[in-house]
């Protein structure tokens, strides 16, 4: 049956039957995996409560940047969908970095972080901001005197890492950054879908999950987080104008100095998706139902029936989830040790 026939007859098939539902459902499990009911471990790096509260104010700490105004919460905004909403982010002196930024939501579940998987995982990943000259501008050293300074954080950090000879260290900020992290899970519709709750989406997110694996896109899109793991070319087919792939910007090939990996990048995660608009890594398109278009062009070679677009979009849509309550932290007062803030952008 070919998938134009699919996209006209699901709506159909799933108001009706439970034996449909049930045989569309079999197939998602097949690609797909519900998310976890309880935060995912983190290997080597387990968690407490005292790390957890110390994670949590860390990542809302400006001080962790050189000039004290930019945090992880100012490019992870947790109250629009884990990201910044911009192009790409701006940091140190008003600089604009040269990616979109990710969503930090459901993140510890991706195979590796950033647009081109530079980093293994989210500690990894949260050393990479804080030292980046565009982004925080800020040297572990400094980093250290700064939270040294202040007493509350020491104790906080023994308590942290009470078997530790130095508990304040800059690798153990990352750790405790990525327990906090890790718990930014959002149980969506879809998930609810999967574990059997047929009434959790609509004919048309269902209908629209057929085209999503009938397509092809699930090829790349797949697992617990619907993407994030996977290397592929961006325009495997058909590469994109340069207004959406910015030629200077390899992707992976920055990484792994493969000829291959030219504009190569991970597949992106999907949940929280209709959330997280501007799309792709050059942050350029603003409109999801275009994304999806030109995913398919690009990646596929298909050019996409109007009411497919919206029944893809309809199913990206059942992954936006719902946030769990995050209570925001009171962060210790600075002393007169703490180091001055800097606002100069340095060569």
């Amino acid at each position: 049956m070919k998938p134009i026939l699919l996209s006209l007859l699901v709506p159909a098939l799933f108001s009706g039957t439970a034996a449909s539902a049930e045989t569309l459902r079999d197939l998602a499990l097949e690609t797909f995996r519900a998310l976890p009911s309880t935060v995912p471990a983190i290997a080597g790096n387990p968690s407490t409560p005292a790390k957890l509260d110390l994670g949590k104010a860390l990542f809302f700490d400006p001080r962790l940047s050189a000039s004290g105004v930019f945090s992880c919460y100012s490019c992870h905004n947790l109250t629009t969908g884990g990201d910044d909403n911009m192009e790409t982010s701006v940091g140190h002196g008003w600089q604009k970095g040269p990616r979109n930024a990710p969503t930090v939501l459901n993140a510890v579940l991706n195979e590796a972080q950033f647009w081109d998987g530079r980093a293994d995982d989210l500690a990894a990943q949260a050393k990479g901001p804080v030292q980046a000259g565009v982004e925080m501008a800020n040297t572990p050293d400094n980093v250290i005197a700064t939270l040294g300074s202040m007493p509350q954080y020491v104790t906080w950090f023994d308590a942290a890492f009470p078997d530790d000879a130095e508990p304040l260290s800059f690798d153990n900020m990352a750790k405790a950054i990525e327990v906090f992290e890790a718990t930014l899970i959002t149980p969506a519709p879809f998930d609810a879908w999967l574990n059997g709750d047929d009434a959790a989406m609509t004919a048309d997110q269902l209908a629209g999950l057929q085209l999503f694996m009938d397509k092809g896109c699930a090829s790349c899109h797949s697992g617990v987080n619907v993407g994030g793991h996977g290397y592929y070319p961006f325009g495997l087919i058909e590469k994109p104008g340069a207004e959406i792939l910015p030629p200077d910007d390899k992707g992976r090939f920055a990484v792994t100095a493969t000829v291959d990996d030219e504009y190569v990048f991970r597949a992106a995660p999907l949940r929280n998706i209709a959330l997280t608009a501007p799309y792709f890594h050059s942050g350029k398109v603003w409109d999801l139902r275009v994304a999806v278009e030109i995913m398919a062009e690009s990646q596929l070679g298909e050019a996409l029936h109007p009411e497919e677009t919206t029944q893809i979009v309809a199913f990206l849509d059942s992954l936006t989830g719902t946030m769990p309550q995050v209570v925001l932290p009171v962060l210790p007062a600075e002393t007169a040790t703490t180091p001055h803030p800097v606002t100069a952008i340095l060569p």
